[in-house]
């Protein structure tokens, strides 16, 4: 009787061994919103949970809240799109090292009426100067993202320093879904990353690209180029899946990802959101 008992023991501590080890390891991603916005994760994401048994936790926010995240090692990987803050991030040993992934392009929106008349223009900050002197509404997001980052590059170009208390630059603390949004909305220029206009542009019926031509091939102003970087985080923040976001990263430059990175949103757009371009 004992030992009947003993063996039902050791048989449901096995079943429960069996269930704990099938249990999904938790991989914590912090990502640029453009990434969520498109739609890629969703679509591309589902792979590598199947493959390695795994969840994706995504906190999709501004590139700069990202990087934050990492920094305190509440992120296992960050996905983000401003180099210049990504190389800081790495040389300040928060991250191990950074992988190219992907790239698009920048583009600037505004309404059909373009009432400052630059549709057509070729270079960003040119378009930019002239939307200051007309004093024409501007959206920006003004929340130390990636494409916030890439505003004030743009401004700083053109010599320009807006003051967001100004009745024409509005300063929104907001991602670029809503951003957009509001400058549908207000007839309002704004800054985007094209996949993001692109997934939502049926939403946005007044807005038209600016600057920046119909696809990444038409546009000719190199400083609207937007790659994308992903970073495991230094294991040594402590409770951080090295080995899972090193997975990550490998998955992200095989073949067969880069290969759907690279066919995501062509069928719907008749363009690929995303360039794959893992070295």
């Amino acid at each position: 009787m004992r030992l009947t008992r003993w063996l039902w023991v050791m048989v449901i501590f096995a079943l429960l061994v069996a269930c704990r080890a099938k249990e999904p390891a938790v991989l914590r991603l912090a990502t640029t919103t453009s990434t969520a916005d498109s739609g890629l994760l969703t679509a591309i994401l589902p792979t590598f949970e199947e493959q390695y048994n795994a969840r994706v936790d995504i906190v999709a926010v501004g590139t700069g809240q990202a990087i934050a995240l990492g920094e305190a090692g509440d992120a296992d990987v960050i996905l983000v799109h401003a180099r210049g803050r990504e190389d800081a991030f790495v040389a300040a040993g928060h991250g191990l090292y950074r992988a190219d992934v992907m790239y698009n392009d920048f583009v600037l929106v505004g309404p059909a009426s373009d009432p400052a008349g630059v549709r057509g223009m070729t270079l960003a900050h040119e378009a930019l100067t002239v939307i200051a002197d007309a004093a024409a509404p501007f959206a920006s997001r003004g929340d130390d993202s990636g494409t916030h980052s890439k505003e004030k590059a743009l401004w700083s170009i053109a010599g320009l320093t807006p003051d967001p208390t100004s009745s024409w630059y509005n300063s929104l603390g907001q991602g670029m879904g809503d951003t957009l949004t509001y400058a549908n909305e207000t007839g309002a220029y704004t800054l985007t990353d094209r996949g993001t206009f692109l997934a939502l542009q049926s939403n946005l019926p007044n807005l038209v690209i600016i600057v920046g031509g119909a696809s990444i091939a038409d546009n000719r102003d190199p400083d609207l180029l937007n790659p994308y970087g992903v970073i495991p985080v230094n294991p040594d923040k402590g409770n951080i899946n090295q080995e899972l976001a090193e997975l990550f990263v490998n998955w992200l430059a095989t073949p067969e990802t880069q290969a759907a990175i690279g066919a995501f949103g062509v069928e719907v757009y008749g363009q690929p959101l995303f360039y794959p371009d893992a070295r």
